[in-house]
């Protein structure tokens, strides 16, 4: 039976989900190269924690605000699953940003999209026609291109990269059952969740924070905190082959930041392939919006 709340799920508006999820990038990107310049000196653990506690903490007022959403929750069990596949992300994310290149980073991330996409027509009945698998392909073709994937002795780095594609698409695609609950809930069940998975952890490998990092560390949580809410509203409008595809275009901003802040520089592969990505992402953002597949049953 399906519930009346159903009803009035809205349709489906890609270019607003898809200005939502530049904006989750952009933020994004910043907090991930601060994390990645502190990332040797204090631990994964203790740096989610705090990138936890200080995003608990600003959206704090509009949990007050709204705490009457709370109440009679449904889907509890997904929102759990949601929590636990993020705070494996995020950690396993952590530990590698501060152990690869950022571009290397990015180019393994390239493959999350690609997953989730296919979960996304597997498990949630979504459209992806002919057209997105082949931008999505080119798109690959482009980043195997742009990143040279360098030598094979940062197995660790790796390692932790594979866990972040697979918890993470996982989470996407729990997120997508989850479409229907309110912002601030999904929110608030994230942020308290990996304040509280992570917090064990963080005290085990705890190194006291100097004068001079804690700005950033706390700015760390403030751009977080900010993507998460972007990256929600980006889910909630758009199809997931859609933003599968439009993700790509992250991968010009993290190595133009890599470049920028970190002396990466970008091979004349990287400029052909960038343009590949490019062309690709441009391609499906004009594309004509089909009609969704999407049903949530109860």
């Amino acid at each position: 039976m399906t519930a009346p709340a159903r009803a009035a799920d809205p349709p489906r508006d890609n270019l607003r989900g898809g200005g939502w999820l530049i904006a989750d990038m952009a933020l994004n990107i910043w907090a991930l190269s601060l994390v990645k310049a502190l990332g040797l000196e204090y631990g994964a653990a203790q740096m989610v924690f705090l990138r936890a506690a200080v995003g608990l903490v600003t959206i704090a007022p509009f949990v007050w605000r709204d705490r009457a959403l709370f109440r009679g929750l449904e889907d509890l069990p997904l929102h759990l699953l949601r929590v636990a596949l993020s705070a494996v992300t995020l950690m396993a994310s952590f530990h590698a940003i501060a152990r690869v290149p950022l571009a290397l980073f990015t180019a393994i991330g390239f493959t999350r999209p690609l997953v989730t996409m296919v979960m996304a027509a597997v498990l949630l009945g979504e459209a992806i026609g002919v057209r997105r698998w082949a931008a999505a392909g080119l798109a690959l073709a482009g980043v195997l291109l742009a990143v040279d994937l360098g030598p094979a002795g940062l197995s660790w780095g790796l390692g932790a990269l594979g866990v972040v594609v697979l918890a993470g698409s996982g989470a996407v695609i729990v997120t997508r059952r989850l479409r229907a609950a309110p912002v601030i809930v999904m929110m608030t069940f994230y942020t308290a969740g990996l304040s509280l998975l992570s917090a064990p952890f963080a005290l085990l490998s705890w190194q006291p924070v100097a004068t001079g990092h804690l700005a950033p560390l706390l700015a760390i949580g403030l751009f977080a905190q900010a993507a998460q809410g972007c990256f929600l509203r980006a889910h909630f409008h758009g199809e997931a082959g859609f933003l599968s595809v439009l993700s790509y275009l992250s991968l010009v901003l993290s190595v133009s930041m890599g470049y920028l802040a970190f002396g990466e520089v970008p091979t004349p592969g990287f400029w052909a392939g960038a343009a590949l990505v490019v062309a690709a992402s441009a391609a499906v953002t004009l594309e004509r919006r089909p009609r969704s597949r999407f049903r949530i049953r109860r």
